[in-house]
Order: C-alpha cells, then sequence, then structure tokens
C-alpha cells in the first residue's frame, strides 16, 4: 500500500502542476482578451468625435460616416475574436477612408481639436497592435500547451479548449492608420 501511494504521488503533483500551468495560461488569455477590448472601446470613443469633426466638413460624404458608426456598433456587440477581428478590419479601412476625406479639407486638417482627436487615435491604434501581438502571444502558449503531451492528457481530461487568435483580414491591414 505504501508503495503504491509512493508511486501514485509524483503523478498526482504533476496532473497539479500541469493543471496549474493549463489555468494560468488560460488566465492569461483571459486577461489579454481584456486588454484588447479596452483599447477596443477606447477607439470607439474616439470615433464619435472624429466623425463629428470632419462632419462639419464633410455633408455629402455622409454614406462613410453612417458606415464607421454602424461597424463601430457591430465590432462593439460581438465578443469571438474572429468576428472582432473581420469588423475591426472593416473599421480600420473606413477610418483609412475618412483620413484621406479630410486630406480635401485644409481648414479641418490644421483644427486643433482635429488634431488631436488623430494623435489620440494614433495611441490608441498602437495600443491595440501591442495587446493584440500580446494576446496571439498567450493563446499560441496555451494551444501549445494544450496540443503537448504529456499536457494534452490534463487538458484533455478538464475540458480545456484553444483559443482563438486575434487576426486582421489583410497585410496591409496590420499596420495602424497613418495618421498626417
Amino acid at each position: 500500500m505504501e508503495i503504491l501511494l509512493l508511486l501514485l504521488l509524483p503523478l498526482i503533483a504533476w496532473a497539479i502542476i500541469i493543471y496549474n500551468k493549463l489555468v494560468r495560461d488560460k488566465n492569461r488569455v483571459l486577461a489579454a482578451w481584456s486588454d484588447i477590448d479596452v483599447q477596443l472601446k477606447r477607439r470607439h470613443d474616439l470615433i464619435p468625435k472624429l466623425v463629428d469633426a470632419v462632419q462639419a466638413y464633410a455633408r455629402y460624404e455622409q454614406s462613410t460616416l453612417d458606415h464607421i458608426t454602424h461597424l463601430r456598433t457591430a465590432a462593439s456587440a460581438t465578443t469571438a475574436p474572429a468576428e472582432r477581428g473581420r469588423l475591426e478590419s472593416d473599421l480600420n479601412e473606413q477610418l483609412r477612408s475618412l483620413l484621406l476625406l479630410a486630406e480635401a479639407y485644409p481648414d479641418l486638417k490644421a483644427g486643433a481639436q482635429y488634431l488631436d482627436l488623430l494623435q489620440q487615435l494614433s495611441d490608441v491604434e498602437n495600443h491595440i497592435q501591442y495587446a493584440r501581438r500580446y494576446y496571439n502571444g498567450a493563446v499560441r502558449n496555451l494551444n501549445v500547451r494544450i496540443d503537448s503531451f504529456p499536457d494534452l492528457l490534463i487538458a484533455r481530461t478538464f475540458r480545456f479548449h484553444p483559443a482563438a487568435f486575434f487576426e486582421l483580414e489583410s497585410a496591409v491591414e496590420v499596420d495602424p492608420p497613418e495618421i498626417r
């Protein structure tokens, strides 16, 4: 009986250690996603201000502004990383169009409010990039652990699932919108 206990004790300790590492990695993924969510909300909070600033100069570009507002609402409503990535990519593309539209209005480009909003947007875009990289690294670590032997034995037993990466649709969209 004591020999059996001595043989099982290291096995139980190993299982506990592996389980705790899986929990740690899962929580890192959740925390990293929370960081991305915070940055995306910051960007979404800036968008109406930017739209208002441009709207005064570009009344005829209402469809672009309406589309940006729609994408912002849709992106805020979804929590799935893949879907959120697709919507955020579309939103990035529309923001690029909005910034190009502003090029046609020299008074707007020179306005202090507009320039401040562009700087804030640029900062947020950089923070989103950093948060996305950290999140994807945490996802990679969790997914490798879940798929690696012998950790996969514990992961499958306790129903740990791989996490989804937060990816942008195309390589062009990896860079934040260019702010001039």
